[in-house]
């Protein structure tokens, strides 16, 4: 009975274990996301992010963020704004092409999740925390955020003067399995 006892646990052990570690589910990135930015007279969209994204909303902590926005896609509107974004006197596209978002934790929180994580934006990386939502339908769903960032965190343009210092981020990203 002894002999047969300690191999049968084992497996029961090994079983029961496998399900407390089922991973976070991969998403695509699908087409119609929406990277909006305003801060008083000044708005506009970064129209191209790619990155890779692992969420389960029933174990947030095995939630994984990784993504880059492409400086470059930036539109405010206007070629002359564009233009003068990209500049060394901004974002600096040609030195810094990318901003780049890694999540550290994922949380629940109320009727969304929190994530906080590593922004790193011309030069500079710096650990952020802002709420999300994440919507089920179809093969997939949407992540929604809306948080602020102050530009002068970044060293993006001269502080003061006539431009806002706090930016308001509107993120919706629609995924696929």
């Amino acid at each position: 009975m002894n002999k047969l006892f300690y191999p049968i646990a084992a497996v029961l052990i090994l079983a029961g274990s496998a399900f407390t570690f089922i991973a976070a589910q991969n998403y695509q990135i699908a087409d119609g996301y929406n990277i909006a930015f305003s801060g008083g007279e000044i708005g506009g969209i970064f129209k191209t992010l790619k990155g890779a994204i692992a969420f389960d909303d029933a174990n947030p902590a095995s939630s994984k963020f990784d993504v880059t926005v492409d400086v470059a896609s930036i539109n405010t509107g206007n070629a002359l704004q564009n233009k003068h974004a990209k500049s060394d006197e901004w974002f600096d596209a040609a030195k810094y092409p990318v901003i780049h978002f890694v999540s550290q934790k994922v949380v629940k929180a109320g009727a969304g999740y929190q994530v906080t994580g590593d922004l790193d934006m011309h030069g500079v990386k710096k650990s952020i925390t802002f709420p999300f939502t994440f919507r089920k339908g179809g093969n997939g769903g949407t992540f929604n955020a809306t948080f602020n960032v102050n530009r002068n965190d970044f060293k993006l343009g001269k502080p003061g003067g006539e431009v806002e210092d706090q930016f308001k981020l509107e993120v919706s990203v629609p995924v696929t399995k």
